[in-house]
């Protein structure tokens, strides 16, 4: 009898391994499209066609303008802007003289910890490592953004 218990107990665990790798499987085929959107996060090559469309900045918050993706609906929609920090890229418009986040990554050893993509008076995206975060935020004057870095270290919080 107890042959027959150990060729069951294999067979289970196949059929059991068999179940697993065809749903990982298909939930790696199926993707961000049950979303349709990974929150605004980019990967390492959307980031690269972002900033190979923009003028190279320089690493503080200055602006360089990028070719428009896709933005609040208007006659002419608005030019968007890459600005760089220590902690990561974001790309902003403007709607008026309201900013609005379109897209953000974190630099390698950072991750995104909380965002608001506007428009309003101010959008901002925290990016945060172990020891650092760096706010950027994004404000526009007469329809052209621009960004402010502020970055503290350890427990320092500015919020």
């Amino acid at each position: 009898m107890a042959p027959r218990t150990l060729v069951a107990g294999a067979g289970w665990l196949a059929a059991a391994l068999v179940a697993t790798v065809a749903g990982l499987g298909g939930i790696r085929l199926v993707g961000d499209s049950l979303t349709g959107s990974n929150g605004g996060v980019l990967s390492q090559e959307d980031v690269s066609r972002a900033l190979a469309a923009a003028t190279p900045a320089p690493t503080t918050a200055a602006p360089t303008t990028a070719a428009p993706t896709s933005a609040p609906s208007s006659t002419r929609p608005p030019a968007l802007t890459s600005f760089r920090s220590a902690g990561g890229v974001a790309i902003a418009g403007c709607v008026g003289n309201e900013a609005y986040l379109e897209r953000w990554s974190p630099n390698p050893g950072y991750e995104v910890r909380d965002v608001d993509e506007g428009p309003d008076d101010e959008a901002r995206v925290r990016f945060e490592n172990a020891d650092r975060h760096v706010d950027l935020r994004i404000t526009c004057s007469g329809g052209v953004p621009s960004a402010r870095e502020q970055s503290n270290h350890g427990g320092d919080d500015d919020d």
